[in-house]
């Protein structure tokens, strides 16, 4: 009871306390994660939660936020009201609630959090539990057009799955807390798949999609469209187009023309760019040949976007990201029709702090939270795109739950200096722990340990010129602690 009388005293005094119920979140639930859907459906029908918008649910290994960014941003674009919820956070817990294009106050988020702690009662939640109750509280009573849910974890059993998804996005199958969702992409497959709906369209932007994605797609009757088959993307210099399989490595400056257009009616959309329906052949569209650098498309069984920019977060693997986005925003067109002009302003608008973040000036400070080996690869791809220069440091801290074997492995090639750091959390491996992992993979001559990452990161700043590179990377943790202090150095 005492801590039901002191949130209804901050509230009622009208003095917020964020971090005062942060600290009373964290301390409900023995466990930090304990999947499992009962605590949450309990409370959420003691506190009458039934949205009445659509819901976009986002899964996946990797390339969660990005996808949820770019739907946002789009939809935003088109003038509806939009909730965004999605986690971890970098600097704020703010971050994590976005009405509208904003983040949640502090009073609205203690008034939503007062709320789930009178109707829990006696019910243990986690902090993440606890979190997205609050979240959808929020939007329910903000009258919006359409709500973004991020998984946190798996898909199956994660808080964010008690909500059922208008429209279900997959984005990647990976290793990743296979202490909770097993040690093979099946197993991971399905738990991530547990998003989808009998009935719901499903869109997956795995390429290599495992068999258990699609077997429970089928099983429960789910409309899944995926990338490769239903839908892709080609440009000058990375083609992914669906039918053919096709894959262009990045510089090539090519296109493979090949798109096959399925039977399906498509027609001339007024005031957009669509293509008219074709017999099921492959065809040479007039646009390759205007297609620009600057340019790519979005092909699907329902027609083509043309002549679309380039998504403003950096990296090559955002256009799969972006067609995955554009796939589900055209899933749900009759409910939340999108304008060609929408689309280029949303991915012009997009932004996620510390995914290929680059900041302005020399040296190039690059924050990337990628903390699995699927996402080092990613980064590792987009730091040989860029022109060859100098260094790279790296600033290296990750949780030792992690594969960070893997994650060194992944990125050796583009490291010329390892800075490793402890992380100051119960999960972080500590500098030595980091170290030893290095010299294992036979990189000891080319690393040197510190006891935090700001240490590390001053040291590569005095250390690096200006034509060197100095990455920050390994963990949300390790990106936030380095960008505190790029931010007090601007100040």
């Amino acid at each position: 009871m005492m801590a039901i009388g002191m949130t209804l005293n901050i509230v009622g005094h009208g003095v917020p306390d964020l971090p005062n119920w942060l600290r009373h979140l964290e301390s409900l639930h023995p466990k930090t994660i304990d999947l499992g859907l009962d605590r949450v459906v309990e409370v959420k029908q003691r506190l009458n939660l039934n949205p009445p918008f659509p819901i976009i649910t986002v899964a996946g290994t990797n390339g969660k936020g990005s996808t949820c960014a770019m739907l946002e941003a789009i939809l935003l674009a088109a003038g509806y009201r939009i909730g965004l919820y999605t986690s971890p956070h970098l600097l704020r817990y703010n971050e994590r609630v976005r009405i509208n294009g904003f983040e949640a106050s502090d009073e609205a988020l203690c008034e939503a959090f007062a709320a789930v702690e009178q109707a829990r009662g006696e019910v243990s939640l986690t902090y993440f539990e606890f979190g997205t109750l609050a979240a959808v509280w929020l939007f329910v009573r903000a009258g919006l057009s359409a709500v973004i849910l991020e998984v946190g974890l798996g898909g199956r059993l994660d808080a964010v799955n008690a909500f059922d998804a208008d429209c279900a996005v997959l984005t990647s199958v990976d290793f990743d807390h296979m202490d909770y969702l097993g040690d093979s992409r099946l197993a991971i497959g399905y738990e991530k798949a547990g998003i989808f709906r009998a009935g719901k369209p499903a869109v997956c932007g795995e390429f290599d999609v495992p068999y258990s994605v699609l077997a429970h797609a089928e099983k429960i009757g789910a409309d899944l469209r995926r990338i490769g088959s239903d839908f892709g993307y080609d440009g000058l210099g990375a083609c992914r187009t669906y039918g053919d399989r096709s894959e262009n490595s990045a510089g090539r400056g090519q296109i493979l023309p090949v798109l096959q257009v399925n039977s399906r009616s498509i027609g001339q959309k007024s005031g957009e760019i669509w293509t008219a329906q074709v017999d099921s052949q492959p065809i040479h569209h007039e646009s390759d040949r205007l297609l620009k650098p600057n340019q790519w498309r979005f092909t699907s069984v329902d027609g083509l976007r043309l002549s679309l920019p380039y998504p403003a977060m950096r990296g090559t693997y955002q256009l799969g990201n972006a067609s995955t986005c554009l796939a589900a925003l055209e899933q749900l067109g009759a409910r939340l029709p999108v304008s060609h002009d929408d689309i280029r302003r949303g991915l012009l608008a997009a932004v996620v702090p510390g995914r290929f973040q680059v900041l302005p000036g020399r040296p190039q400070r690059i924050f990337d939270v990628a903390h699995n080996p699927h996402a080092a690869r990613a980064l590792a791809e987009n730091l040989r795109a860029m022109p060859p220069t100098g260094k790279t440091f790296a600033v290296f801290a990750m949780l030792r739950d992690k594969d960070i074997a893997g994650v060194v492995r992944a990125m050796k090639e583009q490291v010329d200096r390892w800075l490793v750091a402890g992380i100051g959390q119960p999960r972080g491996a500590s500098a030595e722990e980091m170290l030893r992992i290095l010299e294992q993979e036979g990189l000891a001559q080319r690393a040197e340990a510190f006891p935090s990452v700001a240490e590390a990161y001053r040291h590569a700043c005095a250390k690096a010129v200006e034509d060197d590179k100095i990455l920050i990377f390994g963990s949300f943790y390790t990106v936030a602690e380095a960008m505190t202090l790029a931010d007090s150095q601007v100040e």
